[in-house]
């Protein structure tokens, strides 16, 4: 019986951590300000999902995943699509994958935040990129 109450306040302990760490969340204005990401949690992660366009794509709202390198996957919808997946606490940082749909490759991601905004960074290999979101009104 010991045991479990161990194990129960150990899971306690561990999704307080996880959200009291989840500054990340929220709705955010990508570098190109062109849509809106709300990162929220799934599951025991975080992801973002596109959640609304500020600049429609060429394709208008119903704008379908045509980059992406999977043929399978080219007719999804790119609005409401997560391309944020994957990511769990790291110390100060969420670690998980992004999805860039207009390359349609997937690169290693690090979401940090600094102040009000967010530093998002793909990497391929040894290569990243850092771009800055800010919160979306």
């Amino acid at each position: 019986m010991k045991a479990i109450g161990i194990a129960l306040a150990t899971a306690f302990l561990a999704v307080t951590s996880a959200s009291a760490a989840s500054p990340v969340t929220g709705h955010w204005l990508t570098a190109e300000k062109d849509a809106v990401i709300l990162i929220a949690p799934c599951g025991s992660q975080l992801c973002g999902s596109i959640d609304r366009f500020l600049v429609p794509p060429p394709q208008g709202l119903d704008q379908r995943d045509i980059n992406n390198l999977d043929p399978a996957k080219r007719s999804r919808k790119l609005l409401g699509m997560a391309i944020l997946t994957g990511f769990t606490h790291d110390g100060g940082v969420w670690r998980g994958t992004i999805y860039d749909p207009k390359s349609g490759k997937t690169y290693r991601s690090v979401l940090e935040r600094d102040g009000g905004k967010l530093k998002v960074k793909g990497c391929i290999s040894v290569f990243c990129q850092t771009q800055t979101w800010l919160p979306a009104r």
